[in-house]
């Protein structure tokens, strides 16, 4: 290789590798620029450099305010209004409940079914109606449950049917 083809490689690596690396910047904001007109520079004169003014575009005026939006439910539920879950159940007694299954993952949980058909899926510490989860096993679950009767607590426990 020629010196000079050499030196053109190492100049174009290095150009190259400055503009590609290095932390990434800003975009330079719109700018106009004047030219002065100059004369061709004479032996031993500077040429004037050119002078630069920054633009800035212009913002537009606020419009008139917006009207206020009402939300239409339409028999859905509002989605700006906070869930609220409530854990007990009144009214739902645990001895009228069957247990429909159990999930094996990181916790045992049970899934139970009302009398009405809507299922509640369950974990230890959690309430349902008039007692609450005492422990979930891989083919029953046990609650604690409070009679109205009495003060006691009694134990309930709800085994898979076996098919």
């Amino acid at each position: 290789m020629t010196p000079m083809r050499r030196m053109l490689g190492i100049l174009a690596a290095s150009s190259l590798a400055v503009s590609c690396g290095g932390s990434p910047s800003a975009p330079p904001a719109p700018q106009a620029t004047k030219i002065a007109l100059a004369e061709r520079p004479e032996a031993g004169k500077v040429a004037p450099k050119p002078a630069t003014t920054t633009v800035t575009p212009k913002l537009p005026e606020a419009g008139p305010p917006l009207p206020p939006k009402t939300y239409e439910s339409k028999g859905r539920r509002d989605p700006f209004r906070p869930v609220t879950v409530a854990k007990e159940k009144p009214g739902l007694e645990v001895s009228t409940v069957k247990l429909v299954g159990i999930i094996n993952g990181r916790k045992l949980l049970a899934l139970v079914e009302a009398q009405n058909g809507l299922g509640y899926i369950v974990k230890p510490g959690d309430v349902l109606g008039n007692g609450h989860v005492t422990d979930v096993t891989l083919d029953s679950v046990t609650f604690a449950v409070i009679e109205n009767s009495s003060p006691r607590e009694t134990s309930l426990t709800l085994r898979l049917a076996r098919d």
